[in-house]
């Protein structure tokens, strides 16, 4: 198994299930692949694999979901693990939100939904070529 992780947190099982089937088809063989319905349960993710010395190595999140925004939950994750690559998919996202995300949680991408499937994953790639050399990896 992998000792590295991408996690995907959005409300949409759907979402969930297709990013899932995509990064895994892309990048399972070295890289597991978690999903979250909320911010709470990224959370609980997030532990998890830190006690299982998991590397997170990034995180993709909606914008728009019940309880946390992806804009907040990005930036407290940023502050907690600043070398996370952080990632946002969402349609709905407004600029104000867009734009802390950058100044406050280093966002690297911001993509729409409905997403291509090459563009996320060359974003996740290129979000991936941080860690480039890193021994864990």
């Amino acid at each position: 198994m992998p000792h590295s992780a991408i996690i995907c947190v959005d409300d949409e099982p759907i979402v969930l299930r297709s990013l899932r089937d995509q990064i895994s088809k892309n990048f399972g063989d070295r890289h597991q692949c978690e999903i979250a319905e909320s911010v709470d349960e990224a959370w609980e993710v997030i532990d998890e694999l830190n006690e299982d010395k998991i590397t997170i190595l990034v995180i993709i999140s909606d914008w728009l979901m019940p309880g946390v925004k992806g804009d907040e939950f990005l930036v407290e994750l940023h502050q907690k693990f600043p070398c996370i690559v952080t990632m946002m998919l969402t349609g709905q996202a407004d600029e104000s939100a867009i734009e802390r995300v950058r100044q406050h949680a280093n966002l690297h991408a911001y993509i729409t939904k409905p997403w291509a499937e090459e563009i996320l994953m060359g974003e996740i790639q290129s979000g991936l070529q941080k860690f480039d050399g890193v021994e864990h990896l």
